[in-house]
């Protein structure tokens, strides 16, 4: 995260401008289905046996005045997913493979590629929110100058980035280990991620 944006973060914890409270979430949410995408391992990505990659579109559209950003980061920890950073998405393959992930975009355009080099790159632009389960590959391809990310992860979980051939086997173990979040990012206890990620039995 830039000085500007830690500054700007602090300063609209301390003041409460820009923020949404937790009152005012409700209005900046619209409902939207869940798309999912399933990805197989490459031999690099693993991606998640199980659980599929799920994009919200357009799920979050803030009123005038509040912070995009802000809001994203007040929503997700509404529904227990804390850890929160503003970034961009890093340009080269990574993956988690002790933690799952939300992005929810702030600001900007940008093709993403999920599931590894022989995964697929989608469009995201302000207002989506991509879940990542555990072992899901990413990488940003392009972007607009102004693209701008809120992440944020699980409480349960050990944040982890795994680039290199060698720590595949590991994470196929760990990856399945990494247990269902209690609720969804955006729409809490009853959303569609809770469906779409049914628990291993």
């Amino acid at each position: 995260m830039s000085i500007v944006e830690r500054m700007k973060k602090a300063a609209e914890k301390v003041t409460g401008i820009a923020r949404p409270g937790k009152a005012r979430l409700d209005g900046c949410l619209r409902e939207r289905k869940a798309n999912a995408f399933r990805f197989k391992d490459d031999g690099l990505v693993p991606n998640h046996p199980s659980w599929p990659l799920i994009v919200y579109r357009g799920a979050v559209k803030p009123p005038d005045g509040l912070d995009p950003a802000a809001v994203f980061e007040e929503l997700f920890d509404a529904n227990g997913w804390g850890d929160s950073w503003r970034d961009g998405i890093y340009d080269y393959v990574h993956y988690h493979s002790r933690i799952h992930e939300v992005l929810g975009v702030a600001r900007g355009t940008a093709k993403v590629r999920f599931g590894g080099d022989k995964g697929r790159a989608l469009s995201l632009k302000a207002g989506d929110v991509a879940i990542l389960p555990a072992g899901t590959g990413h990488q940003r391809l392009s972007a607009s100058g102004d693209f701008f990310v809120v992440g944020a992860y699980p409480r349960s979980g050990t944040y982890d980035e795994c680039t290199r051939p060698e720590q595949h086997a590991e994470a196929l173990r760990t990856i399945p280990k990494v247990g269902r979040p209690a609720k969804d990012p955006v729409y809490g206890g009853d959303g569609p991620l809770l469906a779409a990620w049914k628990r291993e039995r």
